[in-house]
């Protein structure tokens, strides 16, 4: 099987040696993403869980239409929460993102990599 970087111009630069997304095979995986405005590159809602979580799911968006995908098409989440009190916000709004047949998930409480974040959430989809 071969791997190909998706490239997505108009979401989030990656700030290492990464790919926004690598499709293998029939699988496409999703880098994490934070809730940094791709129009700006500035940082979403800071202290607000709700207003990160979502931002964070619509650069998900951005990233899987570039490989041609939409959240329909997502496997498998991994949610990384900075604080497990703020599962329940993170909740309220992913749900509106999968409102049927939502991914497998995962949730992890842990540091993450820049102080303002509270959130960040990496994806696996399938296509069709």
């Amino acid at each position: 099987m071969t791997k190909k970087a998706i490239e997505v111009p108009n979401a989030p630069k990656p700030v290492g040696p990464y790919s926004p997304a690598i499709r293998v095979g029939d699988f496409v995986f999703c880098s994490g993403q934070g809730s940094v405005d791709p129009s700006n590159g500035k940082w979403v809602g800071e202290g607000d869980i709700k207003a990160q979580t979502k931002r964070v799911l619509e650069n998900l968006q951005i990233v899987l239409k570039a490989a041609g995908l939409s959240m329909d098409d997502v496997a498998k989440c991994t949610v990384f929460l900075k604080k497990a009190a703020d599962f329940q916000g993170m909740n309220e709004v992913y749900k509106t993102f999968f409102p049927q047949n939502p991914p497998a998930r995962s949730t992890i409480v842990t540091d993450l990599l820049f102080p303002q974040m509270l959130v960040e959430i990496e994806a696996v989809a399938h296509t069709k």
